[in-house]
């Protein structure tokens, strides 16, 4: 820096002799606002052969001052570490002018989050962001690479549900609420809502994802209903180079799992590819010797290209298509195998299709413009107990919205249209034909009060076709009471619309839902959800000369959710038993928690320590109990160690104080899990992991499965049920 400014005195001295007119000149980053230090100001080339280039530093206010200015300079070039150079022109007659650098992509430490549709970077969101980013996914696509369940169970305000004893579906907990709560993003866009959404959310595999933002608490006015909980964005790749990127991957595991995953991206001036195909195979095995199976056969292949296209530095384009085909099957063993085909079984075969769609435009300097959206097509065939429910779901989503900043805010308005049309196929089930139309309209406001206070304040107002009107209100605040702290506090409302497909925990012990036992919603008698929640966040982030980096962040949680919809016993029933109705429970629910997360890293070495406390539980006149599966202590903690070639890491987690129905406690566990990974010429590396590594399964506890092979009773699953999973993974990388 002293260099710089030294070179900038003496250029300002050279050219003093000069012109006429005399410059303010303001650097400041595009995204934040904030100034840039020790940004170089020039012109871009010699004026002629006795002329010098002019040029001035900016200060610790961004600020640099141009003597003698010659009128017939147009343009002046700005750069500075970690940002494109950029070239802006010179307003005539203008005393005082401002430039904004882009952040350079190769900057490592900046991550910009984009599901709160500022684009902002992590550190000036007034809302609390988790952020796994690219690092994070590279590690994850070769350790786990079938699927993200395994890297968001590492997070301790995450609890990864499993759903079922025999087809190994899982969901998302967050805050100790039900997975219903939590609303799942791919790419900004809700695409994982109703009979879509209830199978293999958690299937999409890592290796064309470039990051995964987790919002936590109640977000519902940023993106509708459902965001009660949490918030989970998934985001996708996008080229970043000329030069051509590819990777492969093969992997297999002791549970006969093999995977088989590929990416390619590469930029072409002006356009862009990636693409990404994956397939999955998967044997059914019984792990536990009881003839079911513990983990399913499946068979799924994934294809997803995304086009970009940026004709300017203003305009921008990508449209992507995804396809998902699977196969799904699980049950008596010999039943699938075909020995005793009247053995009770599951099988699952479905087909996706989504094309969605981002377009952006600069319209002037502090304006930009989106539209965005989706279109999915979902089929799925469940043959289970023998009875066969077959149904198509087609998903729209559209949004437009204008992103305008002025002085020290930043205003986002827009309007978004979501439909959701269920069609029935001939099948066992007493399901019958719906379309949910939801039309909304936002409003959020960021305004940079100060250097120490930042308001974020939203507003929804949403109108269901079915169900009514909802509105909105959300308020966030941050504070920077000194450089290494921050304050997060947030509180803000939303609400849940009744969904026969997203329920996936049972109301109450026994009932199921399975869909040839579910009836119809009674809409004249079944009302939405409300809820409202706060979020209290306090963060501590320092690096020191020694290279130490410290992140420690405590945050306090509550939620309330008035007249929650449960699935209960109706009065009629099947061959199969009594039939499952959606109702509103005679009671409320309420979470509260805390949430402690740190993060060390020191030269070659990392730690995690995460501890997650929440209390969930139902609140009526008669009713108390805690709310099911709904550990209420979870200790995760990682540590990892990493150099030039080798990279090893330990992974433990606790979970405690769990209970299923009526308060009935279950037992503690822990979870252990390593990795070792060789890495070769950046080309090649060679992973060896190994998950539950002291076999922990809930048949060690209990009989999961009881009754005749025909008509088995499943125990509700709160432990892992295949037990030690060890794999080996090999990734090459052009």
């Amino acid at each position: 820096m002293k260099k710089l400014f030294f070179i900038g005195l003496l250029l300002l001295k050279v050219i003093s002799v000069f012109g006429q007119a005399i410059r303010i000149i303001r650097v400041e980053d595009s995204l934040t606002r904030e100034p840039v230090i020790a940004a170089t100001i020039r012109t871009p080339t010699k004026l002629n052969v006795t002329r010098l280039v002019i040029g001035a530093v900016t200060d610790v206010n961004g600020i640099a001052r141009i003597d003698n200015l010659p009128d017939d300079i147009k343009t002046l070039a700005v750069s500075a570490v970690g940002y494109e150079t950029g070239q802006f022109p010179v307003t005539p007659g203008a005393d005082t002018l401002v430039f904004r650098l882009k952040a350079a992509e190769e900057t490592i430490d900046e991550v910009t989050v984009t599901a709160t549709r500022t684009n902002s970077r992590i550190e000036d969101l007034p809302i609390k962001v988790e952020v796994l980013g690219q690092e994070d996914m590279n590690e994850e696509s070769a350790v786990v690479p079938g699927n993200i369940s395994s890297i968001l169970g590492d997070i301790s305000i995450i609890h990864i549900q499993r759903t079922s004893a025999v087809n190994g579906n899982q969901a998302i907990r967050m805050q100790g609420l039900d997975p219903k709560y939590t609303q799942i993003l791919r790419d900004g866009l809700p695409l994982y809502e109703g009979f879509s959404g209830n199978l293999g959310v958690l299937q999409i595999p890592p290796l064309d994802l470039k990051q995964v933002e987790i919002v936590k608490g109640s977000v519902s006015t940023l993106y509708g209903g459902g965001a009660i909980g949490g918030m989970i964005n998934i985001v996708s790749k996008s080229p970043t180079s000329d030069k051509p990127t590819f990777t492969a991957l093969l992997n297999h595991s002791n549970l006969k799992e093999t995977n088989l995953n590929a990416y390619y991206s590469q930029r072409y001036g002006k356009t862009g590819l990636t693409l990404f195909s994956g397939y999955t195979h998967q044997q059914a095995v019984d792990v536990t010797g009881d003839g079911f199976t513990d983990s399913p056969g499946i068979k799924q292949f994934n294809f997803h290209p995304r086009f970009f296209w940026n004709p300017s530095d203003y305009t921008k384009l990508d449209i992507g298509y995804a396809f998902t085909t699977e196969h799904r099957e699980g049950g008596y063993l010999s039943a699938l195998e075909g020995t005793l085909p009247n053995a009770y079984k599951n099988v699952t075969d479905l087909q996706r299709h989504t094309i969605d769609f981002n377009a952006s435009q600069n319209t002037s300097e502090n304006n930009l413009l989106t539209v965005k959206g989706a279109v999915s097509t979902f089929h799925r065939q469940n043959t289970d107990y023998q009875k066969l429910s077959d149904g198509r779901q087609s998903s729209i989503y559209l949004e437009t919205n204008d992103l305008v900043r002025f002085g020290k805010h930043q205003l986002i308005v827009g309007a978004n249209l979501t439909v959701e049309a269920f069609r029935k196929n001939p099948d066992s089930t007493r399901l019958v034909d719906y379309t949910y139309q939801t039309l909304g309209g936002f409003v959020q406001d960021d305004w940079q009060v100060g250097k120490k206070v930042a308001v974020q304040a939203g507003l929804r107002l949403d109108h269901h076709n079915t169900f009514g009107n909802f509105l909105l209100p959300r308020l966030s605040v941050k504070l920077k009471p000194s450089e290494p702290w921050t304050v997060r506090l947030s509180v803000g409302t939303g609400y849940k619309t009744p969904n026969l497909f997203v329920n996936q925990t049972p109301g109450a012990l026994n009932v199921s839902l399975i869909f040839p036992r579910l009836l119809p919603i009674d809409v004249a008698n079944v009302k939405a959800e409300r809820s409202v929640g706060a979020n209290v966040d306090i963060a501590y982030t320092k690096s020191f000369e020694s290279g130490l980096s410290v992140q420690v962040d405590q945050a306090f949680y509550y939620t309330y959710v008035n007249s929650p919809v449960v699935s209960a016993f109706a009065s009629t029933s099947s061959n199969l038993g009594a039939y499952t109705q959606l109702i509103n429970a005679p009671y409320n629910l309420f979470s509260v928690g805390t949430d402690t997360y740190v993060r060390l890293e020191y030269k070659a070495y990392e730690l995690y320590f995460g501890y997650n406390h929440t209390l969930a539980r139902r609140d009526g006149p008669t009713d108390n109990t805690y709310l099911p599966l709904a550990p209420q202590d979870k200790f995760s903690t990682t540590v990892a160690w990493e150099n030039d070639h080798f990279r090893f890491g330990i992974e433990t987690s606790y979970v405690g104080t769990q209970y299923l129905y009526n308060n009935q406690k279950v037992a503690n566990y822990w979870f252990f899990a390593g990795a070792a990974e060789y890495h070769y010429n950046d080309h090649w590396r060679l992973v060896l992991n190994a998950e539950n590594m002291f076999n922990i399964k809930q048949a060690n506890y209990e009989t999961v499965v009881s009754g005749p092979v025909t008509q088995p009773t499943f125990r509700p699953v709160w432990a892992p049920l295949e037990g030690r999973i060890v794999n080996v993974a090999l990734k090459y990388t052009l």
